[in-house]
């Protein structure tokens, strides 16, 4: 027998004894005095106060004990003693290990060290562990675990929980971002018979009772817009979306969005939207436009300057900037042959012209933006749900917000002509003419106010605010392939 089931048989054993003293080892409720934190905040000597918590540390000196208890907010010392409890109690007590969730009364005092501790008078057993904590409290060190088992990570590591912390202070405040400057926060459906608003490839499912296939939805656009034909002007939603597709540092299957449209406005309104809303984000969840971080494959720390105002520059001229300035005027093979030889890029042979320019830029410009980057006007091949440029129709008003050498939003003057719209999704659909959602046509086929749109992908968002390296470091709990057990 190894040394873990060991430990497990050894709890074994003590639940069996304290079922055969009488003790449920799995109780009910506890009244306490609030959170650790705030037993702390209430702490005032030779008061008595209730307190519960997840044992993290047991120091055993015979006839009293020293205790570690810890939750979501905080640490508070507890001290039992055989004369104040009694010996019965206290072979109790000696049933107890690191990790048993434990409920005391107790009167406050300061050690002689200066720390607050609870003197116990009478405690309870809440919830028993049957398997130990990872070894001395320092955390899971195989990072799969650490993904796989999200609540130990969160016991054991300070940082982690930290990460998740502003995580869901990044979502509240975002949604207060958005209502207080008079936005709607709305739901739309999950489930969709067409999948639209990006290219990408969806999970399908079936319903039995009315016998049709459903997707999840891969994006929240298309029913978002139907609200502004609906004549709501300003709106937002933050949900999931789910895209069958690689994962990657940078890519889970299932991951949150935000998005917004705003009824009247453009993509240069919505540029300036996303720089304030990000800018609000920073000072208020890491008290700084500076944030750092490390990239541990060239083992270097960066630091991103968000300070406004943020660059914007168009498309072509960035890719001017990088390739040359005889980029466009090239022909298609010479574009390809010069991004092969002499950028050394992988282009594969099925590329299309404007894809073969879209490599050279997320290679050459994308991946080295460091500092915020706005780039506006890009080829409307890209992105079929912008609005043609007014003065350039091979271009869209648009904008891609790069930071950290990742995109972390788009935002467009929205496409609101219903004939040009029909003719963008029947060029991406291709041969493939069911998957035109005419129910959207058909609402803006009724008309739709022009308006500014902005996706956000709150995961990357997480990542770029608190320094995170991957995608699975802020989503609590990452897809992975099943453990064989």
């Amino acid at each position: 027998m190894d040394e873990e089931n060991e430990l497990i048989a050894l709890r074994r054993k003590k639940l069996d004894a304290l079922r055969g003293k009488g003790i449920e080892p799995f109780g009910g409720g506890f009244e306490v005095a609030g959170s650790i934190a705030e037993v702390r905040e209430k702490f005032k000597e030779g008061e008595t106060l209730r307190a519960a918590g997840r044992i993290i540390a047991h120091r055993d000196m015979g006839k009293s004990h020293f205790l570690d208890l810890r939750d979501a907010t905080g640490r508070i010392q507890i001290y039992i003693h055989a004369n104040e409890v009694g010996a019965e109690l206290i072979d109790l007590f000696r049933l107890l290990d690191l990790g048993d969730f434990i409920g005391v009364e107790g009167t406050c005092f300061v050690t002689k060290s200066g720390e607050p501790t609870l003197k116990v008078r009478t405690f309870q057993l809440l919830a028993k562990a049957l398997r130990p904590l990872p070894e001395k409290w320092h955390g899971l060190q195989d990072v799969e675990a650490r993904y796989r088992q999200r609540y130990l990570d969160l016991i054991t590591n300070e940082h982690s929980r930290a990460v998740f912390e502003k995580r869901i202070a990044i979502i509240r405040e975002t949604r207060r971002f958005f209502e207080d400057r008079g936005f709607l926060e709305v739901e739309t459906p999950i489930l969709q018979t067409i999948p639209g608003g990006a290219a990408a490839e969806p999970f399908r499912t079936h319903h039995k009772a009315l016998g049709i296939d459903l997707y999840l939805r891969i994006a929240l656009e298309l029913y978002l817009k139907r609200l502004l034909v609906g004549g709501l002007n300003k709106v937002f939603e933050i949900n999931r979306n789910f895209r069958n597709e690689g994962i990657s540092r940078k890519h889970n299957p299932e991951f949150t969005m935000l998005e917004a449209y705003w009824a009247y406005a453009d993509f240069e309104k919505m540029a300036n939207l996303t720089e304030e809303l990000i800018c609000y984000l920073a000072e208020k969840i890491c008290g700084s436009l500076t944030i750092e971080h490390r990239d541990s494959e060239e083992n270097v720390v960066r630091t991103i300057n968000l300070k406004r105002p943020w660059r914007r520059a168009r498309y072509h001229d960035l890719v001017r900037e990088v390739a040359g300035q005889d980029w466009f005027e090239l022909s298609r093979e010479q574009r390809r042959d010069r991004a092969t030889n002499q950028f050394k890029l992988e282009i594969l042979l099925q590329l299309a012209d404007y894809e073969v320019t879209q490599h050279v830029f997320e290679k050459l410009i994308e991946e080295k933006t460091i500092d915020p980057l706005f780039v506006t006007h890009c080829p409307k091949e890209l992105v079929p749900l912008a609005k043609q440029n007014a003065a350039d129709d091979s271009l869209v008003d648009v904008f891609e917000l790069i930071i950290n050498g990742a995109e972390i939003a788009p935002g467009y003057s929205e496409l609101n002509d219903p004939l040009v719209q029909r003719q963008r999704l029947l060029e991406q659909a291709g041969e493939e003419r069911q998957k035109i959602d005419e129910e959207f046509l058909l609402a803006l086929e009724h008309g739709m106010p022009p308006a500014g749109g902005i996706g956000i992908g709150i995961d990357r968002l997480t990542m770029l605010l608190t320094g995170a390296e991957s995608i699975r470091d802020v989503i609590l709990f990452p897809l992975l392939r099943p453990k064989k057990l």
